[in-house]
């Protein structure tokens, strides 16, 4: 019996809610059971140096979590003077997931930066992020296209990412802590709406796992893939 009391397939309760910022270009409040993450996508008339002169666009994402995200409170990586190796994984993970489904040359000599906050963590921040990052991103292009500034949709696919992993012997779906901290395996996948795999990070965490297993794991993604594809799909209008 998994704690929350859900079927292995089953998602937490999952909400994507959008225009939560007045002031970005984009905005998603994704929840996932008591994970919160809010994303906000900003246009910038700029691109990184190694872009300039390409006639290009760039998507680039940084990820936080906020001191009281957790159970104690965490110091800001800003009072650190650093971020963690884990905090800079991720946000390249986000910003790796997003280009994956992005046309640059339709953005133009313009970036969007996706800033993804947890505002309350109970296992699968990164997921939660990139699924919701989608959302900010889909309405901040939804708004260059209104305004005229871009001619061509430069979203090629949706994507979106969940958490799977081996508790008590049986593959499930999207990770709570308690099942992701006693977890045997882990893994998240990234997954195209059309279904193209992004990345796969998958670790034994007390055990090796067998095919078979990962087959499993990979199943229930993409069940919850298609699921959460649904939602996006709901949050932007189509």
């Amino acid at each position: 019996m998994r704690p929350s009391e859900r079927t292995a397939d089953q998602l937490r309760l999952v909400t994507l809610e959008t225009g939560v910022n007045r002031y970005a270009e984009g905005s998603c409040l994704a929840t996932f059971g008591h994970t919160k993450v809010l994303i906000t996508a900003s246009v910038e008339d700029r691109v990184p140096g190694f872009m300039r002169g390409r006639g290009q666009g760039w998507v680039t994402a940084e990820y936080g979590m906020l001191p009281r995200a957790t159970h104690p409170r965490g110091r800001r990586e800003a009072s650190e003077g650093k971020q963690s190796g884990r905090t800079q994984e991720i946000q390249r993970l986000i910003g790796r997931s997003l280009r994956a489904v992005v046309d640059p040359a339709a953005l133009g000599d313009r970036q969007i930066s996706l800033d993804c906050d947890v505002i309350q963590a109970d296992g699968g921040t990164r997921t939660a992020a990139i699924t919701g990052a989608w959302v900010a991103l889909r309405m901040a292009t939804k708004y260059l296209m209104e305004e005229g500034l871009i001619t061509t949709d430069p979203i090629l696919d949706q994507v979106a990412a969940i958490s799977c992993g081996i508790f008590k012997g049986a593959p499930v779906l999207d990770l709570e802590y308690e099942e992701d901290s006693n977890a045997e395996a882990d893994a998240n996948f990234v997954l195209t709406g059309k279904g193209s795999i992004v990345e796969v990070q998958a670790t034994g965490e007390k055990r090796g796992f067998s095919q078979d297993e990962f087959d499993g794991l990979f199943s229930l993604a993409r069940k919850g893939i298609g699921e959460l594809c649904i939602l996006q799909r709901q949050a932007t209008g189509g």
